[in-house]
């Protein structure tokens, strides 16, 4: 059993930047995959970024692609969202989370997830 716990959301003007962090428990499956995803009220899940654990291969949605990077520190378990060039439309509760088989794409389920940190970004 994996706790993560998300962290860093908070209310910047469009332009800005947030770097969300997220503690992980346990270190992950060697073979997992550990993202991001969003979601506001009312609408679905949206897949944010995922990192493959063992082939460190990345990938993000079309949304965010050139503006965020994912990363993991193997050292500190903990995974990163850095987010630059914030626009209203990102505006979302942000979770991380992990899973033990690996990545190919953005995901919104995942078998362990944080509770969100909010992002707010006004125009």
């Amino acid at each position: 059993q994996a706790d993560l716990v998300a962290s860093g959301g908070g209310s910047v003007q469009a332009g800005g930047s947030l770097r969300l962090s997220c503690i992980v428990s346990i270190a992950p499956h060697r073979g997992g995959c550990m993202g991001w995803f969003r979601q506001t009220p009312g609408k679905v899940r949206e897949g944010v970024a995922t990192i493959d654990v063992q082939t460190r291969v990345r990938f993000y949605s079309d949304s965010v692609k050139g503006r965020f990077t994912i990363s993991h520190d193997n050292w500190k378990n903990t995974l990163y969202l850095q987010m630059n060039s914030l626009k209203p439309e990102d505006t979302a509760t942000y979770y991380c989370a992990e899973d033990t088989y690996s990545c190919s794409a953005v995901r919104t389920e995942y078998t362990y997830e944080s509770r969100g940190t909010q992002v707010t970004v006004s125009p």
